[in-house]
Formats: C-alpha cells, structure tokens, sequence
C-alpha cells in the first residue's frame, strides 16, 4: 500500500501519545523496556471470539520507529525472534524479546544503483522447510532464498520472459510449492509504471523444479495468501479500495484452483478504517487472521466475522510466534505489535 507523508506525520502524533515508551532516534536500537505500551482495542462481535482472544489480553507495541513494517515472519529455536521488512527503509529488521530491534539485512529488496521509488526492499517474508529465508522482493522482482552460506538466490523472476510486477506476499505448501501474489505496489508508479511488462496481476505456484504455473488473475489486486489446516483451500487478500475483500480458492489435486467464493466483504469499511486486506495468518482450528481496514480481522473458514483487533492503523500483515506458537504479532505501519491468543498458528511445531 502507499506511504503518505501525512499519515506518518499522524502516526508519529500517535506515537507521541503512547505511554511509557521510551523515544529512540533509530529503530535498530537495543530494547530497554518490558513494560510496553498499548495500542487500539479488542472488538467483539461474536461469543466465540472469548475463547480465541483472551477477555484481558491488550496489543502491545514492542518495536516502533519504521517506516512501513510488513511480511513477519517468526523463527523458531533459542532464541527464537521475528523478522520483518522495513520496504521504504530496504531492510529486513530482526526483533527478539529482551533485546529489541536490530538490522538484520540491507539491501532486502533493491540492489540496483538507480532510485526505486518509494518502496523498493522486500514485502512478504516466509521459512521454506529447510528453515531457509523466502523473499518477495519490490524492486529487484523476484522471489528469492537466502542461503545457508548468507548468499541469496533468484528463485524466479519473470513469467513467460516478463518480469513480474513486483511480488508481494507468500506461502509454502507442505509439498515445497510456493504460492504468491504479484501486485504493482512496488514499482515506482504501480500500475502507470513503463517498468511494468504484464497486464493483470496474478497469483502463481512456484514447484520445487522451478516450474512456474499462473493459478489465477481474476483479482484486480492480489495481497495477502494463505492456506487452511488441510490446504485444500486458498485465501487471498484484494487491496482494491472498490472492492476490498477476500476470497477463498479450493485447491484441485494437480494444485490447479477451482471456483472461488466470497469470503468476506470490507468495502464498506474503508471509507471509515485506515487500511485495506493485506496478510494473514490462520491458526490450527482453521481460524483465518486476516489485516484489513483498521487492524486485524477474524474470521471462521466459513467467513464469518468474529471479532477484531483493532489496532486503528493501517495493519500491513500478522504471524503467530513466540514459545508456544500462540501469540500474534502485527506490522502496523511504523509499528511492530502482539497480542496474546489463545490458539496456536499453523507453523508451529511442537
């Protein structure tokens, strides 16, 4: 989504207005509170959402002081930490509890030498199951693999000899397929841009023999993905203001999608909300978390909304981490936040 100068302007306010944080002139620095402050608030408009958030549990700012934060990702092990992308800043931070935020790698998305725009670094971030770094990649339009060795590799970056637009958001299917979405955000001037080579905006599968299949184009705006329990269906994100909803894909056995439907319709909220459907993150019940116009969105697979955790800002992406799998933690503009649940995310290994 666009950064606007006014409304980091209104986000640093905000932050001004938080209490007990402490200010710090870069985000990078060493982490000197664990009384963190609050953000937003819990909406609930179902009973069941009870039994996913707890009726005591508040979001709380654990990083701030970026510019865009998007694609978290937890890793896991001792200790195990976040990673996130800074997309104007062309970084990748790395966050881990006690210590706070710290580079963690730049350039992420961007290693030409001409400008790039206002967000060239990398978008969506995700572990393959060698536990390797994934990248969707602005203004280097590519889907890459940070090495064990630190080195990166292109995965892919063109369909049909076009370059893609510029690849925003990602997930890994148990069979080492990598589905994800294609954008224009991250060119210079998005759609009018005479850098763009494709005329719709697409989600693929990448195979683990690097062959490439175009699974849809029917969204104008393709964000956020992610797969149920079973990965029999496919959710994805549109970041159109005209039509700002998301729809669920059931995955054939040759990994072909069907027919969509409308999982649910936030339209009518983006006149009021900040934000628009952005990432996602889906617990073990099949529970779907999806960002959208005013923070994060809870869904039953049915597309029922349950509730909201309203962060009030423009809510980029969430992923479950922590020890047990069970906290989320959102990008949220300069912001980075969690919030206790009480599920535990997919990628959680026992």
């Amino acid at each position: 989504m666009q950064i606007d100068l006014s409304q980091k302007a209104a986000a640093m306010i905000r932050l001004l207005a938080l209490p007990l944080l402490v200010l710090v002139t870069a985000p990078c620095l060493a982490q000197d509170t664990l009384n963190f402050p609050h953000l937003g608030e819990v909406l609930r408009f179902e009973k069941k959402f009870d039994e996913i958030i707890p009726e005591d549990a508040t979001i709380e700012v654990v990083a701030a002081g970026f510019d865009w934060t998007e694609g978290p990702v937890w890793v896991p092990g001792e200790p195990g930490h976040l990673l996130f992308s800074d997309i104007p800043q062309n970084s990748v931070y790395r966050w881990e509890e006690g210590k706070g935020a710290s580079l963690y790698m730049k350039p992420s998305g961007y290693t030409g030498v001409a400008d790039y725009g206002g967000e060239p670094g990398c978008n969506g971030l995700m572990l393959d199951a060698e536990g390797r770094l994934l990248s969707c990649e602005h203004g280097d339009r590519r889907l890459s693999v940070l090495t064990k060795d630190g080195g990166k590799r292109t995965l892919v970056d063109n369909y049909q000899g076009k370059r893609f637009n510029s690849p925003n958001d990602l997930i890994v299917h148990s069979s080492g397929d990598i589905l994800f979405t294609d954008p224009p955000y991250g060119l210079p001037n998005r759609w009018e841009d005479p850098l763009r080579e494709l005329d719709f905006c697409g989600v693929y599968r990448l195979k683990p023999d690097g062959k490439l299949t175009l699974l849809t184009k029917e969204l104008a705006r393709p964000n956020g993905v992610a797969l149920s329990p079973d990965e029999k269906t496919l959710y994805v994100a549109q970041s159109d203001p005209a039509a700002a909803i998301w729809k669920a894909f059931p995955i054939n056995s040759d990994g072909s999608l069907g027919k969509s439907r409308l999982l649910y319709d936030a339209t009518k909220d983006v006149k009021s909300l900040p934000g628009l459907p952005d990432g996602m993150a889906v617990a073990q019940d099949g529970t779907i978390f999806a960002t959208g116009p005013g923070g994060v969105y809870v869904f039953t697979p049915e597309g029922k909304l349950l509730g909201r955790i309203s962060t009030g800002e423009r809510t980029s992406n969430c992923t479950f981490g922590g020890p047990d799998g069970e906290t989320l933690y959102m990008t949220a503009d300069m912001y980075i936040c969690r919030i206790k649940t009480n599920l535990t995310g997919l990628s959680h290994k026992e």
